[in-house]
């Protein structure tokens, strides 16, 4: 058997990236519908999987394929194959708490103000 027809036989499906988890690493969430045993009900469930990223070609909101793989560490079983489609202006950037403090007003940062106006 050759390795083209071994890597057809592996199971594949299509998620979106949830978090970046570290170096060619990625959780992606697996969205799917199922009916409700007893009412018969629609019910939005989903999966997540870790997921390697070797290029480190990925970011958070990307709908990627993976594929099944051999196990590459204690919770990765997957890796991606392609990314389907690139996330639209997503550029997410680590807020520190001296930007939080500058931007939201406390009573101190209040009073400091009024007694520079006064």
């Amino acid at each position: 058997m050759s390795t083209h027809e071994r890597h057809n036989r592996r199971k594949t499906l299509i998620g979106f990236v949830s978090s970046k988890m570290g170096d060619k690493s990625v959780k992606v969430t697996v969205p799917y519908k199922t009916p409700h045993p007893l009412y018969h009900k629609v019910i939005n469930r989903k999966t997540v999987l870790h997921v390697h990223d070797e290029k480190n070609e990925s970011k958070v909101g990307d709908k990627i394929e993976v594929m099944e793989t051999r196990p590459i560490s204690r919770l990765k079983r997957w890796r991606i194959i392609r990314v389907v489609e690139a996330s639209v202006g997503l550029d997410l950037v680590a807020v520190s708490e001296k930007d939080v403090a500058e931007a939201v007003p406390t009573k101190t940062t209040k009073a400091n103000v009024a007694a520079a106006k006064a």
